[in-house]
């Protein structure tokens, strides 16, 4: 069982691996919030945090795009604090557009 301190740990990178391989999606749209939350947070991503995706990685692609775009909440039952933090992060940084770098 994981503890408050294990959670707060840094996601090793044969993990981060892993779990960047088991959120690819069916839908286009889910994949592009999940690629926009890892360019933004991947290099401090926790094991909570993880944790977190997994669970959000076990929802059906509709289900996982309807709490993207808003259209409805995590249930308490399987949602805890974690979940819905990434949540939080999955939806803002997925209404962004990515950086477009200046050309040289």
């Amino acid at each position: 069982m994981q503890t408050a301190a294990d959670s707060d740990q840094p996601l090793s990178e044969r993990a981060l691996s892993k779990l960047k391989w088991r959120c690819r999606r069916g839908l286009l749209e889910n994949d592009l919030f999940i690629a926009r939350f890892f360019e933004r947070h991947e290099s401090r991503m926790t094991v909570g945090q993880a944790g977190a995706m997994e669970t959000l990685m076990d929802l059906s692609d509709n289900d996982l795009l309807d709490l993207l775009l808003r259209r409805k909440e995590p249930e308490p039952e399987w949602a805890g604090a974690e979940v819905v933090a990434l949540l939080q992060l999955m939806r803002t940084d997925g209404a962004q557009r990515p950086a477009i770098s200046p050309s040289s």
